[in-house]
């Protein structure tokens, strides 16, 4: 399995903090948000290598803070070669980047580099090994109110029966992490979605796709979850990271 930790974002909302620093570089508590995320993938077994995609403007930042760390599974960085928010690829745009370039043939676990949580991924695994099909993270963001900055799922049995991408009128408080895991059956299926023009810009709007044609899983997960979105949230959580 490889996994893909998409950074390619620019993190606008949080300027000035990502104006000359890449959000996931941002440190939480002492550490680089990134560093949690790699501490969390390579606790899965599966995981043979880490693909961290950064967009042209930050490579360097990545490059330096990968060159300065001492991990027990290899970290590649990838450069999309973007230097504007303008002309971004998009979540599915560099995943398909990174499948392509690096030409992954394995099964892919795909976690958005803005994410932050302490519960394991061997839950969602498991899931993912049993059905043998696409399988998300959920959180209960616990009001419908906040649920609409988010990929809304509704769920039955471990299975979705509803997927909406930033709906105006969320039907569920059960949201996306941004936790993915793709067989590798699937990946020929993330080409067609590209082929069709379907929108590049978030993963979700590929789950809402594909949920058309097949089934997919997912699992609501406890612990600690948050979106690092915006100042007011990269805030709280420096103070409540770990204290709950």
């Amino acid at each position: 399995m490889k996994a893909i930790i998409l950074c390619a974002g620019y993190g606008t909302r949080l300027y000035p903090l990502t104006r000359n620093k890449p959000k996931p570089l941002l440190p939480i508590k002492g550490r680089p948000i990134l560093d949690y995320l790699i501490e969390k993938v390579i606790e899965v077994k599966e995981v043979n290598e880490i693909f961290v995609v950064s967009n042209g403007k930050f490579y360097q930042n990545f490059l330096e803070y990968i060159t300065s760390k001492s991990f027990s599974k290899p970290v590649k960085i990838i450069n999309d070669n973007i230097f504007t928010n303008d002309s971004r690829l998009g979540g599915i745009g560099n995943l398909w980047l990174a499948i392509e370039q690096e030409k992954i043939d394995e099964d892919i676990l795909v976690i958005l580099g803005d994410n932050l949580f302490d519960f394991k991924l061997e839950c969602l695994n498991n899931l993912f090994k049993d059905v043998n099909a696409c399988v998300i993270g959920l959180a209960d963001v616990g009001n419908l109110e906040d649920a609409n900055k988010f990929g809304v799922v509704g769920i039955k049995d471990d299975k979705i029966v509803s997927f909406e991408e930033k709906p105006e009128k969320p039907k569920s408080t059960f949201v996306s992490t941004g936790i993915y895991f793709i067989p590798k059956e699937k990946i020929k299926t993330i080409k067609d979605y590209l082929n069709y023009g379907f929108s590049k810009e978030g993963i979700g709007y590929f789950i809402e796709w594909l949920l058309k044609k097949e089934g997919v899983y997912a699992l609501a997960l406890k612990g600690e979850w948050y979106d690092i979105g915006s100042k007011e949230t990269y805030e709280k959580v420096n103070k409540e990271w770990g204290n709950e």
